[in-house]
């Protein structure tokens, strides 16, 4: 497993410093590097970074502006010469902050823990793969269901259709209780309605969004409560 990283500094020397200590490191990949937020945000969208190196002081685009306009993000180490930003630099949940001229035994503390916390997500994400339930589709029969098929609950009043990648399943239960039975970290409910995968989640618009290309209301009194965590995630 390699760790893959970015970097977007305007400082040339900065850069090469940081692309120096790199290559000192097993496990990690550079596969890009840019002077400007702004320019790297298609490659963003195209490719899968696990780190970023982040300068915040930037002609355009500032780097705490840039981060707050991210839908998803990598881990986030900063990279500056300012001491006094890095509180606000946590509140954006980044994975360490950084003072240039950065020693290199400090360098090489902050990139250990992005790849032990990559390490740990991926084995959380091989867990949740193998994660399911059993739904009673009629009276004899009980279906096995990975719970990372999942798309989608919606109410039917007293039954349930339980929505997956390959077909879906009409099943005697309430959503609130289904709702309850499923883990909070993974699932959501955005109405009354409709519970959703937060993961199958492909894009947010007003009162709505989307999941397989289909659109879901968001009920009002649901709403500031979903945007805020799909957009943290």
């Amino acid at each position: 497993m390699s760790l893959k990283c970015l970097i977007i500094d305007d400082e040339p020397l900065a850069v090469d410093i940081i692309k120096n200590y790199l290559e000192q490191i097993k496990g990690v990949e550079l596969i890009a590097s840019f002077n400007s937020a702004l320019d790297s945000l298609e490659f963003l969208q195209q490719h899968e970074v696990d780190l970023l190196f982040l300068d915040i002081n930037m002609p355009v685009l500032d780097g705490y502006s840039f981060l707050k306009s991210l839908h998803t993000k990598p881990q986030v180490i900063i990279t500056t010469a300012h001491e006094e930003y890095a509180v606000k630099g946590y509140e954006l949940e980044i994975l360490d902050y950084l003072v240039k001229p950065i020693p290199f035994p400090r360098f090489l503390k902050a990139v250990n823990k992005a790849i032990e916390k990559l390490e740990k997500n991926k084995d959380e994400d091989s867990s949740w793969k193998d994660k399911h339930l059993f739904l009673k589709i009629n009276k004899k029969k009980m279906k096995k269901v990975y719970l990372d098929d999942i798309l989608l609950i919606e109410s039917l009043k007293d039954y349930i259709k339980v929505i997956t990648r390959a077909k879906d399943y009409v099943i005697h239960q309430t959503l609130s209780s289904f709702t309850e039975s499923l883990p909070q970290d993974k699932f959501i409910r955005i109405h009354r309605s409709y519970t959703v995968s937060l993961d199958k989640v492909e894009a947010l618009e007003g009162n709505s969004l989307e999941i397989n290309g289909k659109r879901y209301i968001i009920g009002r009194s649901y709403l500031n409560q979903v945007k805020n965590i799909i957009l943290e995630d």
